[in-house]
């Protein structure tokens, strides 16, 4: 019996379709998730209108689902995104086959009214793995694949494997290592202050995660983030960062400092129903007022289009906590996301900073990032500040606040408490060289 969708209202949205697929692991793991989008959609939309438009996404659902059988799943992604669960355990050859599959049909035009449109599709597949029943993991390596699918200049399709890294000798011993690093409270938070650039005056800090190991001494996160990504211990990680970030900021404001602490938040808390829940109880444990905590997040996690992303945001942000946009201008032309994602904070990418006193379009990129921010009302800060150079130009565009070596490296809370207490030095003395080296 054929499936014909009667709006896009009837398709499954995103939560519904996570829903079923999580059912459908925890009955039998052997599936596979296709991620399909519909290539240049949006010039079709505004050429024709947006009711033709949507009547041309349902043609394409039930035409998805009906190819594909009774016993797959379809769910709208987004606007005009599809994810297809197709059960059983399938090989390369047989995802591959499937794309082709779908291609091949879709050669036949869609006609509405006098309109005829011939579809093309961008598609990124994973078949999971008989131990995962992680349906974010399942989620978030179908979303990598199909933005390798759009990045790719001769096939519109990509596999990623799910699959377990081999323990090895060394990875095994970083995943003890981290264990025991929980276990034996030898992760740690640093700070590096955040200037009012106009007074000097420490108004924030950024919270970075240190490991203070045993015999390596203090370990900075890229060398043992990869070891907590293979073990899916990132959510563990980034919620004890979370709540070292509130106890800090409770001692902070029983020392009578008045900060905002800022920090970054993985792809994978935000993909965490429970999210805004640990927040709002983190916020009652600790009776921080959450404008006080501001949440960076990456361009990439920002530009994923994901609903479920945007609806933590948005419910972060009316519990009153900032969000920022972390590395503004590193790799990103597609600046759509910021109509869709309310921000507080654009923090300029350091290497804009860093080449500011040599590159004249450096200067015109941070100028533009400030009319950005003026437009979607909220501010600007610099990151990489390491000479006067660096700050005396950031003070002659405007730019309001900014951190980095010229004020201070990351350091523990009581040093930050003790540079909150007292004057800035920045410049070539002897006091400002033994604070940054």
């Amino acid at each position: 019996m054929s499936v014909i969708y009667r709006s896009l209202s009837t398709i499954p949205n995103r939560y519904a379709f996570w829903d079923a697929i999580d059912q459908c692991v925890r009955r039998d793991p052997n599936l596979s998730l296709l991620m399909i989008d519909v290539v240049r959609f949006s010039d079709v939309s505004s050429s024709i209108g947006y009711a033709a438009g949507d009547r041309i996404l349902v043609e394409i659902a039930s035409r998805i689902k009906n190819l594909f059988g009774s016993t797959s799943l379809l769910g709208r992604i987004s606007g005009d995104m599809f994810g297809l669960v197709i059960p059983g355990s399938h090989s390369e050859t047989q995802l591959t086959d499937f794309y082709q599959h779908l291609v091949e049909h879709f050669k036949t035009p869609i006609c509405i009214d006098e309109y005829a449109f011939m579809a093309d599709f961008n598609v990124g597949a994973v078949a999971n793995i008989v131990s995962n029943q992680d349906t974010s993991k399942l989620f978030s390596v179908a979303e990598a694949a199909l933005k390798q699918a759009k990045e790719s200049k001769y096939q519109n399709f990509h596999i990623l494997p799910l699959r377990e890294k081999l323990d090895s000798s060394r990875s095994l011993a970083l995943k003890a290592d981290l264990k025991r690093a929980f276990a034996n409270d030898e992760l740690t938070l640093y700070f590096q202050p955040k200037v009012d650039l106009q007074s000097m005056r420490i108004i924030g800090a950024e919270c970075l995660l240190r490991w203070n190991h045993p015999l390596d001494g203090i370990i900075v996160p890229g060398s043992f983030i990869e070891a907590a990504e293979s073990y899916n211990m990132m959510n563990e990680l980034g919620y004890w960062v979370l709540e070292k970030a509130f106890s800090s900021a409770l001692h902070l404001q029983a020392s009578g400092i008045d900060l905002q602490l800022s920090m970054n938040i993985s792809p994978t808390q935000l993909y965490d129903s429970h999210f805004v829940q640990k927040v709002r109880s983190l916020a009652d444990s600790y009776g921080i007022d959450l404008t006080k905590i501001e949440l960076e997040l990456t361009e990439d996690v920002a530009l994923s289009n994901s609903i479920l992303v945007k609806r933590q945001l948005a419910e972060i942000k009316a519990l009153g906590m900032s969000v920022a946009v972390d590395d503004f201008g590193k790799g990103y032309s597609n600046l759509a996301y910021l109509r869709d994602i309310e921000l507080d904070t654009l923090k300029i990418d350091k290497t804009f900073v860093m080449g500011l006193d040599s590159n004249p379009v450096n200067r015109a990129i941070i100028e533009g990032s400030q009319l950005i921010a003026k437009a979607i009302n909220c501010r600007v800060i610099a990151e990489g500040i390491e000479t006067l150079a660096h700050l005396h130009i950031l003070r002659e565009i405007g730019i309001e606040a900014g951190q980095g070596f010229l004020f201070s490296k990351a350091v523990p809370i009581e040093t930050l408490m003790e540079l909150c207490n007292e004057d800035l030095i920045v410049g070539g003395s002897q006091a400002f060289n033994n604070r940054v080296g």
